[in-house]
């Protein structure tokens, strides 16, 4: 039986739908994403752990959900993680019937599975409109004839405690092969799935692990959700290999905890960038990127010492969208370089970085 929820804001707006999904009470940080595709991957990925998932493309379900086989080494064929990480996803219209080659089952069976929430018939547009001008706010979901509950502060939680890995995971073994070291912020599956295509072993240690005593070529910081000023002890850990100079990247969330080590300061974005099609461009260059991006947070350029310069900036609004040593090959991109999901403009750096390692 379809049961009716309501959506309420933090600004005390108000939206009642229907789910789809698990039935269930919520609360956390709502979010909007304009992507046109990609509910699989974005549903999957651990940026958006603790947050509601607006998607403001009007029709979603209609290509359904492909198979959640994974490889040998635990890497899923397809996802960005093994589960799905946003409390709830809101929509527009759902599709009750999908259609496409690969498909395995419908969105709402999986939501169900995995006890999230989905519901839709909501004027999402609206919702973004009101992030948009209100910024990011905290929210809740109520489904009728339930009890009430309180809203949650977000950014006071550590989510990426949350999501990182709890031991060490070694992948792609051999005495002949570069060793790369994943800080697990959040890592998307195809962060993982890219450095072993490259033939590279990768070395995932969860947030606070202290890796700097491993024998490693080169470092990445992964994605993440959250607040990066939660991450003292990743931050620790990075400063130590700025004395060195092992090839460092660090995305998204890893690129502001990057920042962190060299002294900058990161500041929250009003409703941040959560789309496949930010435009973002090369300092010092005419060359536009559009990118896909998730992330709420943001490096204060003004903060960045000498030794650092703004490798991007983002076109729509100014803000940073990378960073890179002057003298050592360490940078860092607000965006996912690694191509999943959206365009494949920036796939050039992740490849460089390959390359820098000697691969």
């Amino acid at each position: 039986m379809i049961k009716n929820a309501t959506i309420i804001l933090d600004d005390g707006s108000q939206f009642i739908g229907q789910s789809f999904g698990y039935d269930k009470n919520v609360t956390g940080e709502i979010v909007f994403n304009t992507a046109m595709v990609g509910y699989n991957e974005s549903l999957t990925d651990p940026s958006y752990s603790g947050q509601m998932l607006v998607l403001t493309h009007p029709l979603v379900g209609n290509y359904g959900v492909p198979s959640r086989a994974i490889r040998k080494d635990k890497i899923s064929f397809s996802f960005e993680s093994e589960k799905i990480h946003p409390l709830a996803i809101i929509v527009n219209s759902y599709s009750n019937k999908y259609s496409h080659w690969n498909a395995d089952m419908s969105l709402s069976d999986w939501l169900i599975e995995e006890n999230i929430v989905g519901i839709y018939g909501i004027d999402t547009r609206a919702i973004a409109k009101i992030i948009r001008e209100k910024g990011t706010m905290k929210a809740k979901i109520i489904f009728d004839n339930s009890d009430d509950i309180d809203f949650i502060e977000y950014g006071s939680t550590n989510q990426v405690d949350i999501v990182s890995c709890k031991n060490v995971i070694t992948y792609n073994e051999g005495t002949d092969k570069k060793r790369v070291v994943l800080v697990d912020c959040g890592a998307k599956h195809s962060i993982i799935r890219n450095l072993i295509a490259n033939d590279l072993c990768v070395i995932r240690v969860p947030w606070d692990y202290d890796f700097t005593a491993l024998d490693f070529d080169g470092l990445i910081i992964s994605n993440g959700p959250g607040n990066p000023n939660l991450c003292d002890k990743t931050v620790l850990n990075i400063s130590k290999v700025l004395n060195t100079n092992k090839p460092i990247c660090g995305i998204c969330i890893g690129n502001q905890l990057l920042a962190k080590a060299g002294g900058a300061k990161i500041y929250k974005l009003k409703h941040g960038h959560r789309s496949d099609n930010q435009p973002v461009r090369m300092v010092g260059t005419n060359n536009c990127y559009i990118t896909s991006q998730n992330h709420g947070y943001a490096i204060d350029d003004a903060t960045l010492g000498n030794d650092w310069e703004t490798l991007f900036v983002n076109m729509t609004d100014g803000t940073n969208e990378g960073i890179r040593h002057k003298s050592k090959p360490f940078f860092g991109v607000q965006f996912y370089s690694e191509r999943s999901n959206g365009v494949s403009d920036t796939e050039f750096l992740f490849d460089n970085f390959i390359k820098t390692i000697g691969k």
